[in-house]
């Protein structure tokens, strides 16, 4: 099904053949347009896409499990999705055409965000408490992890179920005392309703004990073997896009805001400059540039999916991430 599915995209998108020039390769997000998707933006208005053959339109979408299935059914051929999904769908969906290929986000955003004056300002605090959490939110999925490593009793957590579009006003309005979510985001949520800054506690899991990645850009692995350069291009350029982005965060905001006029150019630039700080660049990947993945590490964030994820199949990190695809030709230092 899979594959009949990517051969039509494949024949409507014109993407075989050796008109590279022309290739149309359309990117799917995993959220709507903010701050953080500057650097895609960036890498189409100032023409790195152009410059490797590539037309690339960019889709909003509504989160990693939203993203994940279009790419692996070929209605896209790229787009980002949290890699801890994607191992999960890939358990799953044994054999589903699509793998992560470059690792962006090499910090994951995954936090609990609280307010100092409801008590909450480190993970012990959390016991006790009252912690809003969308069901599909992909920090409350690695939440247990968070808690097992911290040593927190879960029972003595009392979860409240909350929307996405609620998250945040309830953490605002005090019905509950903290909410899991990207750390970029709900931190300047609260921020425009109205919540002092020195009254925020972001507590970002990767500095508590998770050792898992975040965001990756994910390949249809069928279009990738038809199109490596294309796929290779198509990552020079998104690594451009980010240089262009971490050197003027402002303008990377105008170019979200030229497609999403509701955005507030400042706003979103503080968003996009947390999320260089805290999920792009990191030690690692100032060292050996974006993209990759430490093998160690990945082995150990396994384990730890592992711990509160049965997998169906004994995992695999070849069949999750590949560097095959990555450019060598020094494109990926972020210096």
């Amino acid at each position: 099904m899979l594959r009949s599915i990517l051969t039509a995209a494949v024949a409507a998108f014109g993407l075989s053949g050796p008109a590279l020039a022309e290739t149309s390769v359309p990117f799917a997000l995993d959220w709507k347009f903010e701050g953080p998707s500057a650097a895609y933006f960036a890498a189409i208005d100032n023409g790195h896409f152009a410059e490797e053959g590539l037309s690339v339109e960019v889709s909003a979408g509504k989160g990693s499990l939203d993203a994940i299935p279009k790419v692996a059914t070929g209605a896209f051929p790229m787009g980002f999705a949290d890699i801890n999904s994607l191992i999960k769908f890939l358990d799953q969906n044994p054999g589903a055409p699509v793998t992560a290929v470059m690792m962006v986000y090499d910090k994951p955003p995954f936090a609990v965000v609280g307010r100092k004056s409801l008590g909450i300002s480190a993970p012990a605090d959390l016991e006790g408490s009252v912690l809003g959490a969308p069901p599909p939110d992909g920090a409350w999925a690695q939440f247990p992890i968070f808690a097992r490593e911290n040593g927190l009793d879960m029972d003595k957590i009392t979860v409240e179920p909350v929307g996405f579009p609620t998250r945040e006003p309830m953490l605002a309005e005090g019905e509950v005392d903290s909410v899991t979510g990207f750390s970029f985001s709900s931190y300047l949520n609260l921020v425009r309703l109205g919540v002092p800054e020195d009254d925020i506690s972001t507590i970002l899991m990767a500095d508590h004990g998770l050792a898992l990645y975040g965001n990756a850009i994910i390949a249809n692995t069928d279009f990738a073997e038809a199109n490596p350069e294309a796929v290779t291009g198509f990552l020079r350029a998104v690594a451009k896009g980010w240089k262009d982005v971490i050197a003027d965060p402002a303008a990377g905001a105008a170019m979200v805001a030229d497609r999403n006029p509701a955005a507030d150019v400042d706003l979103e630039a503080r968003r996009l400059q947390l999320a260089i700080d805290a999920n792009v660049v990191t030690d690692y990947t100032v060292a050996n540039g974006m993209g990759g993945v430490d093998p160690d590490r990945m082995a150990t964030a396994l384990e730890q999916l592992a711990l509160t994820y049965e997998f169906e199949t004994d995992p695999d990190a070849t069949l999750y991430f590949t560097d095959a695809y990555l450019p060598d030709d020094g494109s990926l230092m972020l210096q």
